[in-house]
């Protein structure tokens, strides 16, 4: 496993233009000018409870609606997070996580397999939590797994608040992340397959 777990990752088209910067390793220091207010808000969540440091900058055709940058987001940082993970040797690879916030709880499990998935057992009570599109939110996570490449089970078991509902799956995220990335004292040098890869 590399000591320097950072990667920086550019992606510019037609619909936006985005570099994120991740540092597995860090202490949840986050900077992020999205144009969301809500979505950074998320992200924020992420980088505090995963203690991943963050830096986004996004640029996108939110005169449209939010959904490209939204979902492009999730794609820079997937592949930001694949290159800076490496190999995988000497990690625990599964994490998961139940996070309460008053009324809401939700569960999210990780498996950093080497294959995409995502498992969204999400039913928001409202459709928008101020101008945020909830449904951006599963579009963020399906970029994400399909280019940092593991299989994410996220489910809200119980909520009232949309806002906490969400917000309970964010911050449940970055504690499964940050178990699956920990080094393993009892896996250095192993990788955790019986595969030999992952």
């Amino acid at each position: 496993m590399s000591d320097i777990r950072k990667a920086t990752i550019k992606r510019d088209t037609t619909e936006t233009q985005i570099e994120v910067t991740l540092n597995l390793d860090g202490t949840g220091v986050c900077s992020m000018t999205t144009g969301i207010p809500f979505f950074e808000h998320m992200l924020t969540q992420i980088a505090r409870h995963g203690l991943i440091d963050i830096d986004i900058q996004a640029h996108g055709d939110l005169q449209i609606d939010a959904h490209h940058t939204v979902e492009d987001v999730g794609i820079v940082m997937g592949q930001a997070f694949a290159r800076a993970l490496g190999d995988k040797t000497g990690i625990y690879r599964y994490g998961h996580a139940y996070v309460p916030l008053d009324e809401a709880l939700s569960r999210v499990v990780v498996d950093l397999s080497g294959r995409p998935g995502l498992f969204y057992e999400v039913s928001y009570t409202r459709s928008r939590i101020g101008d945020f599109d909830v449904d951006l939110l599963r579009e963020f996570f399906q970029g994400f797994v399909n280019h940092a490449m593991l299989s994410l089970h996220l489910d809200n078991l119980k909520g009232i608040n949309a806002h906490h509902q969400a917000e309970t799956l964010f911050k449940a995220f970055g504690r499964a992340l940050r178990m699956a990335i920990t080094p393993d004292p009892r896996m250095s040098g192993i990788m955790p397959s019986t595969k030999g890869s992952l």
